[in-house]
């Protein structure tokens, strides 16, 4: 690759593709640096768009959350009409349940769609909860989409658009006074007229950007046969360090640990029993549910919970990194507000909240 190329995009993550397909589409074009096409920061998600369950304070985070839900609808009928795939994007909304001797903490914007359930109306909103319910929060506006399928879909959509993908690992970023001048690579060394890191957790490794690893662990169970019905649980349960998220095709995704222990990997027996004791308080039947699959991933934390997003001290980097919780559901606001900023020179004013000078990195100033 030469510096015909206008983009290079060191990361294929959710957040990297979402960011090449949208600056392709604009008219760029970009190549994608991806070290490994399973994604461990795409498979630690259950892919919820959650940011009233959540409980995301009023903030700009709050905000770009808010702005990226509203895209999702139109961003995946995109993606589906280029890949003749399927995302499943759902719109279940979102019960947040809450057990006895849990607080029953009222939301925190009240201009926003939610409403209380008591203990008799939470059960005829969802047949099955745990005795412990005593009621919920109801976020119909909050949904869902199938990380994987997703994942899988800006991989063909990629492909279909011509984006170029560049199997191999980022080693180091050269850079010269205020610019970057290429990025050494496994596959060699490459060259663009501007650069994106989006590389996640390995953010970190090829800038010093405070950007680091929690694992997440998760597992998945199926429905029954003899059920009688594809999926009994019609709408994600949310609730105290314990999610449920049902899909359409009778799967259910159980997560997830949050794990400050570097890049360790690996399931682990305790964080398991974890997951299932808290499921199975929740909704019990899932106690004689079939159990599908463990896996774990490692998300982009930064020390605010915040991602790192918009202009470097490189005039010609863009930094997309440290997402956290909510990479799934910022990719479609990520991508337009960073091709806006990339291709458009036009900046959002949102971005500022999300600069990397909140940090005072010595090696970003």
């Amino acid at each position: 690759m030469n510096s015909s190329q206008d983009i290079l995009i060191i990361g294929g993550g959710i957040i990297g593709l979402s960011l090449a397909v949208e600056l392709k589409l604009r008219g760029a074009s970009v190549a994608v640096l991806t070290a490994d096409s399973k994604q461990p920061t795409a498979r630690a998600a259950a892919g919820m768009l959650a940011p009233q369950a959540e409980r995301i304070p009023p903030s700009p985070m709050l905000d770009l959350c808010l702005q990226s839900r509203a895209l999702y609808a139109a961003w995946v009928e995109q993606l589906e009409d280029i890949t003749g795939l399927k995302t499943g994007y759902w719109r279940s909304g979102i019960l947040a349940p809450v057990c006895q001797n849990e607080p029953q903490q009222k939301p925190l914007l009240s201009n926003l769609n939610y409403q209380w359930l008591d203990k008799d109306s939470v059960r005829q909103h969802q047949w099955g909860l745990g005795q412990e319910v005593i009621g919920g929060w109801w976020y119909p506006d909050d949904a869902q989409v199938d990380n994987r399928a997703l994942f899988r879909t800006l991989q063909v959509a990629s492909k279909e658009l011509k984006i170029d993908i560049i199997q191999g690992s980022a080693e180091e970023i050269i850079r010269q006074k205020n610019r970057v001048f290429g990025v050494e690579t496994t596959a060699g060394k490459l060259q663009a007229d501007r650069y994106v890191l989006a590389a996640g957790p390995w953010s970190e490794k090829l800038l010093d950007i405070p950007v680091y690893p929690i694992k997440g662990q998760m597992l998945s169970v199926c429905v029954p046969e003899n059920c009688g019905v594809m999926q009994p649980l019609q709408t994600v349960l949310f609730g105290t360090g314990i999610y449920i998220v049902p899909r359409q095709d009778g799967r259910i995704i159980i997560g997830a640990t949050s794990e400050n222990v570097d890049f360790t990997p690996g399931n682990t027996p305790a964080g398991m029993q974890t997951l299932l004791a808290g499921a199975i308080k929740l909704y019990p039947e899932l106690e004689n549910y079939p159990i599908l699959e463990f896996w774990w991933g490692f998300r982009p934390a930064t020390r605010d919970e915040l991602p790192i997003l918009g202009p470097s001290v490189w005039e010609n980097l863009t930094l997309a990194a440290g997402h956290y919780r909510n990479g799934i559901l910022l990719a479609p606001v990520t991508a337009k507000l960073l091709a806006d900023l990339i291709w458009n020179q036009k900046s959002d004013p949102l971005l500022a909240a999300f600069h990397y000078s909140r940090f005072r990195s010595s090696a970003l100033n």
